[in-house]
């Protein structure tokens, strides 16, 4: 395992930089980078985000771009203080269609549905009664921070297993991290903001350099591709499930 992620990162780290060097402002986009991974594609059941320094802005502009028939709920860390993680929840509510909130103790995930963890607290999802619901704890900080996206995407991998979508945006430090190794281990899968259009590619970074990342790609087009692999992976659930009759 260790020296697979060696690899990567003697391999496959300079070809993103320089794929991520040569645009310019006003140049196209560089293209997603695949990092290499054998899999299935598993029906995917939720979204869980983490993002630091750069991340609200990172957020209004993937966020508006999913539709108001999104069918799984989405779950984001936001390295924020109380009160702005509110103020940042309602701010992306009225650029969207789908309800966006600042999570609340007990509250049931449900398709359609985006949850920012309140500033101070550590954000998991648990499954009780048959559902899946969201809880806050003030455990100690991990990597300095609280909400820590390590705690969210390590109780996603828990609760999810193969069927999480984990996507680190820009931020500064290394948290996500570990929690992107969780959902790995667990089947899921993981996609990253490239270096270019990251304000610190602190964060996204540290996923590629422990070989975490199934794939990098630059903001813009991180929306559709959720949107490509949530669609793609429920078609082929039905596909499968209409075959079996």
């Amino acid at each position: 395992m260790e020296g697979a992620r060696q690899r990567v990162r003697d391999d496959l780290l300079p070809k993103i930089k320089s794929l991520c060097a040569a645009r310019s402002p006003s140049g196209p986009l560089p293209m997603a980078v695949t990092l290499p991974r054998a899999r299935t594609r598993i029906r995917i059941d939720i979204v869980a985000i983490g993002t630091s320094t750069g991340g609200p802005n990172a957020l209004a502009e993937v966020i508006p771009q999913l539709p108001a028939s999104f069918p799984v709920p989405i779950v984001i860390v936001q390295h924020m203080p109380p009160i702005f993680t509110r103020r940042l929840a309602e701010r992306l509510d009225g650029l969207t269609p789908l309800d966006v909130r600042e999570a609340q103790e007990g509250k049931k995930l449900a398709p359609g549905q985006i949850w920012i963890a309140p500033g101070d607290y550590h954000m998991i999802v648990v499954r009780s009664a048959g559902d899946v619901v969201l809880t806050m704890n003030q455990r100690p900080p991990e990597q300095g921070c609280r909400p820590a996206v390590d705690v969210l995407f390590r109780s996603v991998a828990g609760t999810f297993g193969a069927h999480a979508l984990g996507i680190v945006l820009t931020g500064m430090g290394a948290d996500g991290r570990r929690g992107a190794q969780a959902i790995r281990e667990a089947g899921g899968e993981v996609i990253v903001q490239d270096e270019a259009t990251s304000v610190i590619w602190g964060m996204p970074g540290s996923v590629v350099a422990a070989g975490h990342a199934d794939r990098i790609f630059p903001l813009p087009l991180i929306a559709q591709e959720v949107v490509r692999r949530v669609s793609a992976s429920r078609d082929l659930t039905d596909a499968r499930a209409a075959g079996a009759k």
